[in-house]
């Protein structure tokens, strides 16, 4: 066995140790991460002496529970590799499968896409990458945030938009003219508990939708209603416990047909699909 196995297998036992889930993954990108290689490319990698100091430095950190991505500054998200570190919401894979859900849809040549609480602008970059022609109003009320969202969206057709997704006539020149709209808000309900790289690092505004988490969702279904063109669809991610009370809220509205509740990659209930209803 190679020094670097040994110290990838040692890095391992010390970060399960420490609680962290994807104790032999993480070891295995962190070592990646250090030596500026692909992490298929590791076993192939020979490593200087300077490197063994540096990786014993940065799985110390990821044992005090230090989030992977903000150790080696980017998260993968679909087919990107985004910027992201302190102040801003770390996309999760979960996520991905309201992104595969959006990408399937059918939409007219260039489409107007909005993305809701854009965050890092996961959602939108991957978007803008998977629609050609589409113009993304991404919409982000955290200036920390945007400042990623704009790295990220770089060279991109993207409007970022500096705005709380909650407040009155927000886009209102938009009102009936967008042909897709995407949100993954706050909705985690108030006094969750959450592992430590979420409750420590992760910004709580971006967290938190209240004490039964459907703060932000409840505006949003009434935005979607005033945005969208007849015909078009709309998909908001919720938390586990709340796919019921997020289709309640789109049948009440009475302005969607198709509601439909939506389940991630791992079986659990993620998100709810709409589509606007036309007039009459």
């Amino acid at each position: 066995m190679t020094r670097l196995r040994r110290a990838v297998d040692d890095a391992a036992r010390t970060l399960a140790q420490a609680g962290v889930d994807s104790a032999h993954v993480d070891a295995e990108l962190l070592a990646a991460h250090v030596a500026g290689v692909d992490r298929g490319k590791l076993r192939f990698h020979d490593p200087d002496e300077d490197f063994f100091d540096r990786f014993d430095a940065i799985v110390d950190a990821r044992a005090s529970r230090i989030p992977l991505q903000h150790l080696t500054a980017t998260a993968a998200f679909g087919p990107l590799l985004l910027t992201v570190g302190p102040g801003v919401f770390i996309p999760r894979p979960e996520t991905e499968a309201l992104l595969e859900w959006a990408c399937r849809q059918r939409l007219p040549d260039a489409p107007v896409v909005v993305d809701l609480c854009t965050g890092s602008g996961a959602l939108a970059a991957a978007l803008a990458q998977a629609t050609p022609g589409a113009h993304v109003i991404a919409v982000e009320d955290s200036a920390d945030a945007l400042a990623y969202a704009r790295r990220n969206c770089a060279g991109r057709d993207v409007e970022l938009v500096e705005a709380d997704v909650t407040a009155p006539g927000l886009l209102a020149e938009r009102d009936g003219t967008v042909d897709l709209l995407v949100s993954n808000p706050p909705y985690i309900p108030d006094g969750a508990e959450l592992d430590p790289e979420v409750a420590e690092h992760d910004p709580a505004h971006a967290l938190f939708g209240g004490a039964d988490g459907m703060r932000v969702i409840e505006p949003i279904v009434a935005l979607a209603a005033r945005l969208l063109r007849p015909g078009a669809c709309v998909g908001i991610e919720h938390d586990d416990e709340t796919a019921a009370a997020t289709v309640a809220l789109f049948e009440r509205s009475g302005a969607f047909a198709d509601v439909t509740s939506r389940r991630d990659l791992a079986g659990r209930p993620r998100f709810v699909t709409a589509t606007r209803k036309g007039p009459g």
